[in-house]
């Protein structure tokens, strides 16, 4: 009765608070982070947020307890446990033993997220996911290769909703495919070049993956709203790593139809990307090999502006239609597009995990001392 109770009540949260409830918040925060959350034991792993939800994958911090993904929400304090933990539930994610990275994504009431097997003969990445309404594990697909390369690889994951007139809720995953391009000259002792075989963008919808129609080998995702944007992967590299180029245009279609909806041809080697609705952020590695930070309309693909950015940032970035965030070690970045300038917003006590921007509410997780917690504050707009 308990989960059923957290699941309404986290269901009644999607509905959109007041206007002026966000303004509030807005006026009252200013410029100081607040934690949302703060584990009572045990630490974060992946953190995503999407509307009034927050959702953290939650290693076990006993043998006998469970791994699990929390879901929260911000407008009523309704908090649920992913997936289903019954005795009779099928559940890999309760003991599997997590190994990092784990991704997560979270859109409207539904959850993915990713386990990896390093230790076994082929490696994988497991997708994963389960949701408010519908708490019982789906287990999509085990994306694997083997050791040198050939197989399936993870292109991320990434998710979004959008409410209002034309309603969606989209959670995607990346793979490309990697093969041999001689594999008997390979095991006759010759070239054991690798190359892209195939590969695509998949959305979850129920309990089946389904490949976004028009898409190919993607190594990053990114979604707003029923738009993805996917960095194609342009070859596999000496260890069979699917990689990016900057010959190769980023691709944003609609994930219903797999329409395409513009080309975005990169100044240099795409190392992240984020996309809001009208634009599109990318973190670039220059011919000359410094690092700018360009930003792109996704009504056009024409570049609006770009800047360079310190050589220590992160490939993590976050973006709505005025702002973009990215960090440098344990300090977190605002960059403004209009003025073309950034500011420092905070220094974290933990690494950050997961940084995102939703509406103004930027957030993330730390581990500090051994125990979780979830920050945040809510951007002025101010470049």
């Amino acid at each position: 009765m308990g989960l059923l109770i957290a699941a309404i009540a986290l269901l009644a949260s999607l509905v959109p608070p007041p206007a002026h409830a966000s303004g509030r918040r807005l006026a009252s925060a200013k410029a100081t982070p607040q934690t949302l959350y703060a584990a009572p034991g045990g630490t974060i792993q992946a953190f995503a947020q999407d509307g009034p939800l927050l959702a953290w994958f939650a290693p076990a911090t006993t043998k006998s307890a469970c791994n699990s993904v929390r879901v929260l929400s911000l407008a009523n304090g309704g908090q649920i446990r992913l997936p289903d933990q019954a005795s009779t539930a099928r559940n890999v994610t309760c003991r599997w033993d997590v190994a990092p990275p784990v991704n997560l994504a979270i859109a409207g009431s539904d959850v993915l997220w990713t386990l990896r097997e390093k230790q076994a003969p082929v490696q994988f990445d497991y997708v994963l996911g389960a949701g408010i309404a519908d708490t019982r594990e789906r287990r999509f697909q085990e994306v694997a290769h083997a050791r040198r390369g050939a197989g399936l690889w993870l292109g991320g994951v990434a998710g979004d909703s959008r409410t209002g007139v034309d309603p969606i809720s989209t959670l995607v995953y990346g793979t490309t495919a990697v093969q041999f391009v001689d594999e008997i000259a390979c095991l006759s002792g010759g070239s054991c070049d690798m190359k892209i075989s195939g590969g695509g963008v998949y959305r979850v919808t129920g309990r089946k993956p389904q490949l976004v129609p028009n898409t190919g080998a993607a190594v990053q995702v990114a979604v707003s709203g029923a738009s993805v944007a996917y960095v194609p992967a342009a070859k596999a590299d000496a260890n069979g790593v699917p990689v990016a180029a900057a010959d190769l245009p980023v691709q944003l279609v609609d994930v219903r139809t797999g329409r395409r909806i513009a080309g975005v041809s990169p100044q240099g080697t795409p190392l992240a990307i984020a996309l809001a609705p009208r634009m599109l952020v990318m973190l670039e590695r220059t011919p000359a090999g410094g690092l700018t930070l360009a930003w792109y309309s996704t009504t056009t693909g024409e570049v609006v502006g770009s800047v360079a950015v310190p050589p220590t940032t992160l490939p993590e970035l976050s973006a709505n239609d005025q702002q973009a965030v990215f960090r440098i070690g344990r300090f977190i970045h605002v960059l403004t597009y209009a003025t073309g300038h950034s500011r420092t917003v905070a220094q974290t006590v933990g690494a950050p995990i997961g940084i995102s921007l939703e509406g103004n509410r930027l957030a993330w997780a730390e581990n500090v001392k051994g125990r979780g917690r979830i920050r945040a504050l809510y951007l002025n707009g101010r470049g």
